[in-house]
């Protein structure tokens, strides 16, 4: 009987360890927290009408995320739990965060609306992840399905911090803010397809004229980078509805060509 007791604790013991050992990676993980407190840092300064910092906030946050499943592939220390911590604090930064940065910024003012159009960006950037997540192991690596949170995120920080550069009076443009978010949030739920550059190798030669055209985007991003960066992914947005235009007028006069 004791024999039997012995070996069960001696089981436990083993179990216990494997647990402990196997943790979480560290690396990752500190990005993707950074990442979650930039989006928190952002709804701070708007609560405290700081808006061009909470615009640069969530900018950031785009900047950590995109660099902790990067660090994670290349450390090889992937794991399920970064990968769910990675959707809950894009949920904060670029869900809930550009949300109530936009809501605070001028949607306030105008009552029902304002947070209507504020929430139905949020449950975009809800489903949007959702979907994300359901669909990772299926989906086309190439394209993306629907606008991605960041750059979704990217749309509202981005107006907010060029008029804030630009010194235009927010009042003005609240039915602008307004369009922009229910746009950003309802185009994230959509079926248009959007490049993920992830086919990009880095490791091949490219022209000589495409270093050239990147030396110039990085001089125009430090003459002007809210300007650039709004304007940037404004065209990243509309390219979708441009790529499922070209693919319905290509599909129809192949059908009209099929037809005697």
């Amino acid at each position: 009987m004791a024999t039997i007791h012995d070996e069960y604790r001696h089981e436990r013991v083993l179990m216990k360890n494997r647990v402990r050992r196997r943790g979480i990676f560290l690396l990752p993980n500190l990005f993707t927290a950074a990442a979650l407190f930039a989006g928190f840092y952002a709804i701070v300064q708007a609560m405290n009408v700081n808006f061009d910092h909470a615009a640069v906030a969530i900018f950031v946050a785009m900047v950590l995320d995109g660099l902790d499943g990067r660090v994670a592939r290349l450390t090889r220390t992937q794991s399920a739990f970064g990968a769910e911590f990675d959707s809950l604090a894009d949920m904060v930064s670029f869900g809930a965060a550009p949300a109530l940065v936009m809501y605070e910024w001028v949607l306030r003012d105008l009552g029902k609306l304002g947070w209507v159009a504020a929430f139905v960006y949020v449950a975009g950037a809800a489903l949007r992840l959702a979907r994300f997540n359901t669909l990772l192991e299926v989906a086309d690596k190439r394209w993306f399905q629907g606008l991605p949170s960041p750059s979704a995120a990217a749309l509202v920080a981005g107006l907010v911090w060029v008029v804030d550069d630009l010194g235009y009076d927010p009042d003005a443009l609240r039915w602008t803010a307004c369009a922009v978010t229910l746009f950003a949030g309802l185009t994230m739920v959509s079926n248009l397809r959007y490049y993920s550059f992830k086919s990009i190798n880095l490791k091949k030669s490219v022209p000589f004229m495409a270093l050239l055209v990147i030396v110039l985007l990085i001089a125009l991003l430090v003459w002007q980078p809210p300007l650039v960066l709004f304007l940037g992914f404004v065209a990243y947005a509309v390219s979708g509805y441009v790529v499922s235009g070209w693919r319905w007028w290509q599909g129809r006069r192949a059908r009209a060509s099929d037809e005697p």
